[in-house]
């Protein structure tokens, strides 16, 4: 992730509000100067060292910090200790998170991800006795329903096994300090490596096997993964009673936690759908949305670029899955895809027809959307017009040749805009 300094004031900020003056101090000293030790930290803070050590409990709790160590062949190991800048942003969209449970689930899920956002990482056994104690407001259920809701939040990938207390990276290098801005040449021309905060994360990630896993496979032994002497209020029960087994047999403690990547996933698509719909049509919304929804488990990171390429028998199976999409025929879905996808992700045979939406460039055009507005009401119609002259364009032109006279910008001292390839906007104001 880029950090600039409003960045860091920003999640500085919402660590202040959300745990106050102390714990923002440690979190800034992290976010500003990299990973630290804990005498590193207790040094630089200039705090107790237990002040710092309760900072960083609250920090490690809520998601906000990842200790790791280096590998080191000599010498006695090390804990060093990591903000989690995007982390730290996402508090700010937990009421976002919330309604997109309440949406696609209910709101009984709702109330067990709420207990996870307000209290980072809880065992099963705390998110039953917690919903449990909320029966004196009269929003809990028995704990079958409880425990049937938290398995459809994991199955969602909505809540996630918490990361690895302290992965163990490779050799340290040379000290790194946050992410540096980069421009877009450079950007282009070499590529990036990664963060010490992107090794850490990913190390510390649960492997995919066990990261959405709980003991409730009540058919594993039977063949083709069903048990046909088995009723269904017996499977249930026998279901339940390994998903009890779970934290009341083993050693092992198993933490959970809200799965931040699927939530901005799926407020990703929703921008694409909503974005298309206003650009398109209904429908062209409704096949964007069967596409994703089809494609969701399927992609493999969140800033996707593009969709998983489908059929169009697929695409139009999901999409009469839903009630809006019910009144459309094959041929409205293919005239749909036309619009959404490339005409080179086509096939002359119905058959091998595949198509995959551009989703970085539905996004673009969102934001340049926005852009575009808020250029609309800071600095009016003429130079919202020259805005867009020059985003069209898609390269700085002189200010001339644009429609408006020469006489009218030095009059009104308009900015001059210049948009380079890489979206960035460029105000330099003229004398």
């Amino acid at each position: 992730m880029t950090l600039t300094q409003y960045g860091i004031k920003y999640a500085v900020h919402i660590i202040t509000s959300n745990f106050g003056n102390l714990v923002a101090k440690v979190c800034e000293i992290l976010l500003r100067r990299g990973h630290l030790s804990l005498k590193q930290l207790i040094g630089f803070t200039e705090l107790t060292p237990q002040q710092v050590k309760n900072s960083l409990l609250i920090l490690i709790q809520h998601n906000c910090v990842q200790p790791f160590s280096f590998d080191q062949s000599e010498g006695p190991k090390v804990t060093q200790y990591i903000a989690l800048f995007d982390n730290i942003i996402h508090r700010g969209r937990f009421a976002k998170f919330l309604a997109v449970v309440s949406q696609e689930l209910d709101t009984d899920r709702e109330l067990i991800l709420k207990d996870l956002l307000e209290n980072g990482r809880l065992t099963l056994k705390q998110i039953i006795e917690g919903a449990e104690s909320s029966k004196s407001q009269g929003d809990s259920a028995d704990k079958d329903s409880v425990q049937e809701s938290f398995l459809k939040l994991v199955n969602a990938h909505f809540v996630e096994r918490c990361p690895a207390p302290e992965p163990v990276l490779g050799q340290a290098t040379k000290q790194e300090g946050p992410a540096k801005k980069r421009g877009a040449k450079s950007a282009k021309m070499v590529e990036v490596p990664e963060t010490i905060e992107q090794r850490v994360i990913a190390a510390a990630a649960p492997p995919e096997a066990i990261r959405f896993s709980i003991m409730i496979d009540s058919e594993a032994d039977a063949p083709g993964g069903k048990s046909d002497n088995m009723s269904v209020g017996e499977k249930r029960k026998h279901a339940t009673l390994e998903f009890d087994a779970e934290f009341e047999s083993s050693d092992e403690v198993v933490l959970w936690r809200a799965n931040f990547e699927e939530f901005i996933r799926c407020l990703r698509h929703k921008a694409c759908v909503e974005n298309v719909r206003a650009r398109l049509d209904d429908e062209a919304a409704v096949v964007l949305r069967a596409m994703l929804k089809a494609t969701r488990t399927a992609e493999k990171k969140v800033k996707t670029e593009n969709s998983v390429p489908l059929s169009l028998n697929t695409i139009y199976e999901e999409v009469i899955n839903s009630e809006a999409g019910r009144s459309l025929t094959m041929g409205r879905v293919r005239d749909s895809l036309s619009g959404l996808c490339d005409s080179s992700q086509e096939r002359d045979v119905d058959e091998d027809e595949s198509y995959s939406a551009d989703l970085k460039k539905i996004l673009e055009l969102a934001q340049d959307d926005e852009v575009e507005l808020i250029v609309l009401k800071r600095y009016g119609k003429d130079a919202y017009t020259m805005f867009r002259i020059l985003s069209l364009a898609g390269r700085p032109i002189e200010t001339d040749k644009i429609c408006h006279s020469y006489r009218l910008l030095k009059r009104t001292k308009l900015p001059r805009f210049s948009i380079t390839c890489g979206r960035m906007i460029t105000c330099i104001w003229r004398d």
